[in-house]
């Protein structure tokens, strides 16, 4: 009799400057079941440890040394040009759309940002590397709350349709907007197309190319 064999553990490289930090999220990622090959407090060794080990996915911190202002985020464009397939999962203490206009300006598929505060919510992290492995979208709520603000021609858009895309925008599927909302899903289906009628976004036949749209016209810094 054959046995499907088990899937293999999620491999992780984790970048974080601060070591108590960077030994609770080995800790934290290994009670999950994942494998981190390497956990480092610099740039330079985050980009070495991925040519090493070809990890599912990156961990990292968006302000490390030497200046703690950007260092991360560069390294993680640095990556996602040489290894385009890698999932990328940036975190910070500091809510800054020109971050996630950064992140998503050459494509969201595959990368996250969330603010430190959310790592403490152990579900959602993990839920959100995930995703970011899966090719998906993963952004703070907070963050997404920010951009949303931030982007001119929204205040025409309804309270339950700015929640919708939100939510969309984090890149939950319609069912899980559904579930988030307590609605159906062809409520959020008609909140979504009223939102791409109004933002002159064209709508496509599945909910993957749908989010990237939305998350495309978030990305673009505002006119």
């Amino acid at each position: 009799m054959s046995h499907t064999p088990p899937p293999a553990a999620l491999s992780v490289v984790i970048a974080e400057d601060a070591a108590v930090v960077r030994e609770g999220l080995v800790g934290l990622l290994g009670d999950r079941g994942m494998r981190v090959p390497a956990a480092v407090g610099t740039p330079d060794a985050l980009l070495a440890a991925v040519d090493e080990h070809r990890p599912d996915a990156v961990v990292a911190d968006i302000r490390m040394p030497p200046t703690h202002r950007d260092e991360g985020l560069r390294a993680a464009a640095e990556l996602r040009r040489i290894h385009p397939g890698l999932g990328i999962l940036l975190f910070s203490q500091y809510i800054e759309t020109s971050y996630a206009h950064t992140l998503l300006a050459d494509g969201s598929a595959g990368i996250g940002y969330l603010l430190k505060d959310r790592v403490l919510d152990v579900d959602e992290f993990v839920d959100a590397l995930h995703r970011v492995v899966a090719g998906g979208t993963a952004l703070d709520p907070d963050v997404i709350a920010r951009l949303l603000t931030a982007r001119p021609g929204l205040d025409q858009l309804s309270e339950r349709e700015r929640e919708t895309l939100g939510h969309m925008a984090a890149g939950l599927t319609n069912a899980a907007v559904a579930a988030r909302m307590g609605i159906s899903q062809r409520a959020v289906e008609k909140h979504a197309a009223a939102i791409f009628d109004k933002l002159d976004i064209p709508r496509t036949s599945t909910t993957h190319r749908r989010v990237q749209a939305v998350l495309h016209y978030l990305g673009s810094p505002p006119r």
